[in-house]
């Protein structure tokens, strides 16, 4: 029969003597094996959630980190505000009521003088007295509509009750999506277009590393003192030139419920991406964090078309390769070199001369030289069409030809396999 056994540890008596084991608590010991489960070490690592979060806490805006329960969005938000050196203050959203963040009415001695004022909770005030900290509500998900109405302006205007809390203090909040939350509600369409959101997912590297005691390290991004007035100006320009060419992305409101709890544009959400985009380009971020914090603050679409469009802000002036078109310097990527040549005969297009056409000639011949050779075959095609009839055919033409008869001999080609693929034989 087993038995259990206590740790033990030698005594001595004031003589020096040895007087034995003595029997140490048993939760002491616990505690010692506890200790050594949480120490734990943390390393630089490249994680683009991290980063993403990091830089929207540094820009000052409240972040909504969106993931299935158990995949570390809680330790993330404790780890952060440990290396942020950040009194972290968590609030359960969903276990309090809507006075708890408007604040609970106090009668003082003379109220038709004084008026009624709101009091703050504790966690409040003592965020007032710190200066500083990370104020993580959690569970946001789960919060019925009367709270989530009540932390309008907590989130927004930082206000609980009459108590303003400090430009210190950062918001980051949590949320399961419904289906996998407990009694969830949709995030109303005020609240959700309050916050930045991202999508929080772990990664398998980082887990296992984290387990064996080294998790990535939480910094914040460094701001090049340099780039600042470039960084104001170019997100500037970014924003400001998208929503001057799409009016209609100015303010969308879906018409889903679902989508309402999340990322859509509005005049709000553009200010909040505007100050994202300056952040990250004074921080030299990547262009994967930059994707998820403009998509996670107007959504996909208007997101992926503000990144589309700062790509053809850096595209060279169709004007100045139809002035020299040996010397034009095009893209290396694809899409960015199409919508260059597109933009070309375009100009050609705009203003037709004989001598715009036969540099528009060489700037595909250019560019057949340089790239792809598929990526001519439509500007060619539409700059023939371009001809007038006392305009001789440039001599380099020839050497477009055989790159659009080769193309559209394979566009035959496949068009012929698909036909006899879809016929079943």
């Amino acid at each position: 029969m087993l038995t259990s056994v206590s740790p033990v540890s030698p005594s001595t008596t004031a003589a020096g003597l040895s007087a034995g084991p003595v029997q140490l608590p048993r939760l002491d010991v616990a505690a010692d094996l506890l200790a050594l489960l949480h120490d734990t070490a943390t390393e630089p690592r490249p994680d683009t959630q991290l980063e993403a979060l990091t830089l929207a806490v540094a820009a000052d805006l409240p972040v909504l980190l969106w993931g299935e329960p158990g995949i570390g969005k809680t330790a993330a938000l404790t780890q952060l505000a440990a290396a942020l050196d950040l009194p972290l203050t968590t609030v359960i959203a969903s276990v309090h009521e809507p006075s708890d963040f408007s604040g609970l009415p106090v009668v003082g001695d003379d109220p038709a003088v004084q008026g009624v004022p709101m009091a703050p909770p504790d966690w409040a005030v003592r965020l007032v007295r710190a200066g500083r900290g990370l104020l993580f509500l959690d569970e946001l998900s789960t919060a019925p509509p009367a709270v989530q109405a009540a932390l309008l302006r907590l989130v927004l205007e930082r206000r609980v009750g009459a108590l303003r809390l400090p430009a210190g203090v950062r918001i980051v909040a949590a949320a399961n999506p419904r289906s996998s939350a407990a009694d969830g509600w949709e995030l109303s369409p005020p609240l959700a277009n309050r916050f930045v959101h991202l999508q929080w997912t772990y990664d398998h590297d980082v887990v296992v590393r984290g387990l064996g005691g080294t998790w990535p390290r939480a910094s914040l991004p460094w701001l090049d003192p340099d780039r600042l007035t470039g960084a104001v100006t170019l997100a500037r320009r970014a924003v400001c030139g998208l929503l001057a060419a799409r009016p209609g992305l100015v303010h969308q409101l879906p018409s889903n419920e679902a989508r309402r709890g999340g990322a859509w544009p509005s005049p709000r959400s553009w200010e909040m991406t505007l100050r994202l985009l300056a952040f990250a380009t004074a921080a030299g971020t990547s262009r994967e964090v930059l994707s998820m914090l403009v998509r996670g603050t107007v959504g996909d679409g208007p997101g992926l078309e503000l990144l589309a469009s700062m790509d053809r802000m850096d595209l060279p002036d169709p004007e100045v390769l139809l002035a020299d078109p040996a010397a034009a310097d095009l893209p290396e990527r694809g899409d960015l070199r199409q919508a260059v040549l597109d933009g070309v005969v375009e100009a050609v297009r705009n203003r037709p001369e004989k001598f715009r056409w036969d540099a528009a000639w060489a700037v595909l011949v250019r560019a057949l030289e340089t790239g792809a050779p598929d990526l001519v075959v439509v500007p060619a095609s539409t700059l023939a069409a371009l001809r007038q009839p006392d305009w001789d055919v440039p001599a380099s033409i020839e050497l477009l030809a055989g790159a659009v008869s080769l193309s559209r001999r394979a566009d035959r080609a496949a068009a012929r396999i698909g036909a006899v693929a879809g016929s079943g034989r």
